[in-house]
């Protein structure tokens, strides 16, 4: 109810700013568990997923957007706080492991999660080797994935820019991974790699982006 609500109010906003373009969202199934896995270009990919989906996707948000002040302040906490995105403190110790709890709690449930493997956004448009609690989420609870490419929304603020600005945005819904079954016989931390490099090449195959190779880290205070 209550993201049918930010839906409808928030979303015709969006889309005029957004002007996206969408294509798959057959493939999201409309009920049970679902893992959306993304490429992360900007902030505002968090908006575009949910009010594009045509059900409810959990998806974690740093605290701070929950807590900023100001218009963009006010918009992101009300944002967030209506589609249910869930709160986590990056700087807890424990943030990754909490993190993962929470998505397979939602996947549980029947429920559909949003990640990011890369980690954090791509601060030069590369995409960067995923993390492998996606892997982890598909092993514990045997979820499809869900591949989704976006495009666009790093234009939407570039960094240093102070105000946002309309953009072409483009969000790709892939075909479903299927993972059950597939890894019985691999030990589990190969398993884990295996499926998350599965999913990044279905990503980078939509996407079209340069591979970077490597793990995005954090800039420290980000």
């Amino acid at each position: 109810m209550v993201f049918e609500l930010a839906r409808r109010r928030l979303g015709p906003v969006l889309r005029a700013m957004l002007h996206p373009t969408v294509t798959g969202t057959e493939n999201i199934p409309r009920t049970g568990p679902v893992i959306i896995a993304s490429n992360h270009l900007s902030f505002f990919d968090s908006i575009v997923i949910p009010i594009t989906s045509p059900r409810h996707i959990a998806f974690l948000a740093k605290k701070e957007y929950f807590t900023g002040t100001g218009v963009r302040g006010a918009f992101s906490r009300t944002f967030f706080t209506g589609v249910g995105a869930i709160p986590v403190d990056r700087d807890d110790t424990r943030a990754g492991q909490r993190s993962l709890d929470l998505q397979l709690e939602v996947l549980q449930r029947g429920g559909a999660c949003g990640i990011y493997p890369e980690g954090t956004r791509s601060r030069d448009g590369r995409l960067y080797r995923g993390r492998t609690g996606v892997g982890h989420l598909v092993l514990s609870s045997g979820a499809p994935v869900v591949p989704v490419a976006l495009s666009g929304t790093e234009n939407m603020q570039p960094p240093g820019a102070r105000f946002v600005r309309p953009a072409k945005v483009t969000i790709r819904f892939g075909t479903p991974l299927h993972f059950t079954g597939r890894f019985d016989d691999m030990p589990v931390g190969r398993a884990r790699r295996a499926i998350t490099d599965e999913i990044m090449t279905a990503i980078q195959a939509m996407s079209g982006q340069e591979l970077a190779g490597a793990y995005n880290e954090r800039p420290v205070g980000a």
